[in-house]
């Protein structure tokens, strides 16, 4: 039998060890979120003003911490409100005080430590005319319940004016302690009263 003509032999070209790979659309990238510092400098007033009052319940000490933006670290921001919560005029200082409300005990907490505590802060109120404030963001939370009580029955001793002065240093601490949270960038276990202030 007569064979057709053969094909020319070739060689395989041996793989070079490089695979192509196919190059992808470039996907549009999400701008990272600001820095809550940042957000907050450059909020519209009415919004920091907000953001403030959550903070602590003084119309003018947000007005001043807000108009005095922009604020360029944190730390500038927590003297800034200092010293504006240390020039609270007394009416301020009296309307801030009423829009606290006492600590928070830890969920567990049981029925007796409630008693104990609405009894406390009831004779406190009477006798100071305004809710009891403590800043407890350094204290553990099973500590919460006595280090309040007795807080509460220390400072039932004092006579008005000094009570008026130690309970303005606990607000000042606990709106560094607020801001801290809502504008420092960092998470933080929650802290005991130092959530949004409340009306009583």
């Amino acid at each position: 039998m007569t064979r057709g003509p053969t094909l020319p032999a070739h060689r395989l070209s041996r793989p070079s060890g490089r695979t192509a790979i196919p190059t992808l659309p470039e996907q549009p990238r999400t701008p990272p979120s600001p820095h809550p510092l940042e957000a907050f400098n450059a909020a519209p007033a009415e919004e920091a003003h907000h953001t403030l009052l959550t903070c602590l319940r003084s119309p003018r000490w947000a007005r001043r911490i807000a108009a005095h933006r922009p604020y360029p670290t944190l730390d500038a921001l927590l003297a800034a409100s200092d010293e504006a919560a240390y020039d609270l005029a007394p009416g301020d200082l009296t309307e801030a005080l009423a829009r606290e409300s006492l600590p928070a005990l830890p969920a567990d907490a049981y029925g007796a430590a409630h008693t104990a505590l609405d009894a406390a802060h009831a004779a406190y109120e009477d006798r100071f005319g305004h809710a009891f404030v403590l800043y407890l963001g350094d204290t553990p939370p099973e500590e919460t319940l006595d280090h309040t009580l007795e807080a509460i029955r220390s400072r039932l001793t004092n006579d008005p004016d000094r009570e008026r002065e130690v309970a303005a240093e606990e607000l000042r601490r606990l709106t560094r302690g607020r801001l801290t949270t809502r504008l420092g960038g960092t998470r933080r276990g929650p802290t005991r009263h130092d959530g949004p202030t409340g009306g009583r």
